[in-house]
């Protein structure tokens, strides 16, 4: 049955593409973004459908966060996806790191995850499914890691991995299930024209792994396409 996500990122790419294929789907979707007003794509989205709203978030802004999640007191959520992260400069190499660059990277795709789920707990809590999805990517993988240097993303996603890994251990009494999902190279403005997969195709994977999220998976790092990968 469908129930109410919320989905961080929402202006373009794979949050646009989620808002899209679970609205058709039936679902309420709370869409969000730093800057609404600009995001027409989105705005397009939701005035065709009535299962969409739109507030604005800018992840790393926690007393903005509050105020959301205060705004939706008492509103169960099914699932939250924390889709809006910030990619930095590329070309990262040894003696090429800009440091203030890192930390917001860090703040983005670290710590904001980790104070998304912190902050509504809550409606996470009285929801029916109880699923968080948090986007992290293969190059966050040290198994995989066999060309070195992206010392920022990669240490970013590293890191959330391990947050997912907490939240899905300090969470399950509570039923909660945790994910981090690896989208793919998508075509998007962050992946760029040569990207391997459509954001369709990626979304169209990543929601069936949400709606299918268990106990046993919670925890896991998943491929868009549902195989496993080594942490």
């Amino acid at each position: 049955m469908p129930g109410t996500i919320l989905i961080t990122g929402c202006n373009r790419g794979i949050g646009l593409e989620m808002t899209r294929q679970f609205a058709e789907d039936g679902w309420h979707v709370i869409a969000t973004c730093r800057n609404p007003s600009a995001a027409w794509e989105l705005g397009e989205l939701a005035a065709a459908n009535q299962n969409i709203e739109i507030h604005s978030l800018d992840v790393t802004d926690y007393e903005q966060m509050a105020e959301l999640a205060s705004d939706l007191k008492g509103r169960p959520l099914d699932i939250l996806l924390s889709n809006a992260g910030y990619y930095g400069p590329k070309g990262v190499a040894l003696g090429n790191v800009d440091v203030e660059e890192w930390r917001k990277v860090l703040e983005a795709n670290t710590i904001a995850p980790y104070k998304l789920v912190e902050t509504f707990y809550p409606q996470l809590a009285a929801g029916a499914r109880k699923v968080v999805g948090i986007l992290s990517s293969k190059v966050g993988s040290i198994d995989d890691n066999d060309s070195g240097g992206g010392y920022i993303y990669r240490s970013s996603k590293t890191a959330v991995n391990q947050v997912v890994k907490s939240l899905s251990i300090d969470l399950a009494d509570q039923g909660i299930k945790v994910l981090a999902l690896h989208p793919g190279w998508v075509q998007t403005d962050m992946g760029g024209p040569n990207a391997l997969i459509s954001a369709e195709e990626s979304v169209a994977g990543l929601k069936q792994l949400l709606l299918k999220a268990s106990a046993e998976n919670s925890g896991h790092f998943y491929n868009y396409d549902g195989s496993s990968i080594p942490w």
